[in-house]
């Protein structure tokens, strides 16, 4: 099998080299493996989906012409 870096998989898939070796802590890239200080990403692994959370803004309309925006 062959295997690539956090580096080539992060330009890869668009994302920087810290997001992937999180990834990688969290188990959430099949078949990868710590050898010493570097992962060892498959070179067929598929960039998994992105979980985070975010913050919608929304805004509130209270009078004519009057609106609060809470974040």
């Amino acid at each position: 099998m062959e295997y690539i870096s956090a580096k080539e998989a992060a330009e890869r898939w668009g994302i920087s080299k810290r997001r992937v070796q999180k990834l990688c802590e969290e188990g959430r890239i099949n078949g990868v493996t710590k050898v010493g200080f570097v992962w060892a990403i498959p070179a067929t692994a598929e960039k998994p989906e992105d979980n985070r959370r975010r913050e919608k803004k929304w805004f509130e309309y209270k009078t004519e012409g009057e609106f609060f925006c809470g974040i």
